[in-house]
């Protein structure tokens, strides 16, 4: 079953305080519009390439990719911010999405980024924190101190450097999910993409560092990862985006993903794809974390923003 939530009207409200898409997509697109664009990870690059599976994880999902052969995709790197000229180095938050066609009637669409938990529990108190990064500095120290909840991911902040390639970082899906198998059992998973690759002699200080050594590292092969999944015991909360679980957590590998080719058009295949994490294949379902469906209704809203602004200016 393909989840269409990009259809979800642009006044949807996704928490009890009355917070719709449209107020969270005018926050983040702030005083300065680049129409045509994403309002959040405005820049990035198209990618393509392959998903082999390992076989671990078919016992317990019934989605398909798990269990056969190759599976292609196309893909989008990005760094945070609404800006698609903004300098790669300075972002804090780099990303990547995935979109797999599994059949004529699926799609399965994944959007992950390097923090492994969100800051906050729900998604008013998220609105709350973007206002408050915008204010500056000392109006994010007082959310964080008003926000005990934000300690998991203050913790990894700690201990985060940024990348100097977007081939090196780890992405996590952040929200939970639940696994399906053919009996019908669920199991809720978080996962990331676990970075093979090692450092390059490849330097540069320009606005588009990251793709640039993106690019001159594919022209050397394939960018591959490990594609691993964390299994939840019953003591772990699903529903709960910015608690980390424990780590002696089950983990799987199920598989590696291969990144063979970046194009960086404007007008690339990947740039037209609204990567809703809620567009989900049969053997998976959406827990019910509140963050992970504003996040699905503010991707919807950003999407036809820039939808629009595609068809007037071919209009023009």
């Amino acid at each position: 079953m393909v989840y269409l939530s990009m259809l979800l009207p642009a006044s949807y409200a996704f928490s009890a305080e009355q917070v719709t898409a449209q107020q969270f997509v005018n926050l983040q697109q702030g005083n300065t519009s680049f129409a045509g664009f994403r309002r959040a990870h405005a820049k990035g690059a198209c990618v393509t390439g392959y998903f082999e599976p390992s076989g671990q994880l078919s016992a317990l999902t019934q989605v398909p990719i798990f269990a056969q052969g190759t599976t292609p995709f196309i893909g989008r790197f990005s760094i945070a911010g609404n800006n698609p000229t903004a300098p790669d180095l300075k972002s804090p938050v780099r990303s990547l999405a995935v979109s797999f066609n599994i059949s004529p009637t699926q799609q399965w669409r994944i959007a992950m980024n390097t923090p492994p938990v969100m800051a906050v529990s729900n998604p008013h108190d998220f609105y709350q924190q973007i206002a408050a990064i915008k204010s500056g500095p000392q109006a994010l120290k007082a959310f964080f101190n008003a926000h005990p909840e934000t300690q998991d991911f203050l913790n990894w902040k700690a201990s985060y450097t940024p990348n100097q390639s977007l081939a090196l970082e780890r992405y996590h899906s952040i929200n939970a999910f639940y696994l399906e198998n053919s009996q019908g059992e669920k199991r809720a998973v978080r996962w990331y993409f676990e970075p093979q690759g090692h450092p390059m002699d490849v330097t540069s200080d320009t606005d588009n560092a990251l793709f640039d050594e993106l690019s001159a590292r594919l022209l050397k092969g394939s960018v591959k990862f490990n594609w691993i999944f964390i299994l939840s015991e019953e003591t772990d909360d699903e529903n709960d985006p910015a608690v980390s679980w424990p780590e002696d957590r089950q983990r799987v590998v199920a598989g590696e993903v291969a990144i063979e080719q970046i194009d960086m058009d404007l007008n690339a295949q990947c740039q037209s794809i609204n990567f809703d994490p809620l567009t989900l294949p049969s053997g998976m379902s959406a827990t019910a974390d509140p963050i992970l469906r504003a996040r699905s209704a503010a991707y919807a809203e950003s999407y036809r923003r820039r939808a629009k602004e595609k068809l007037l200016e071919a209009l023009q």
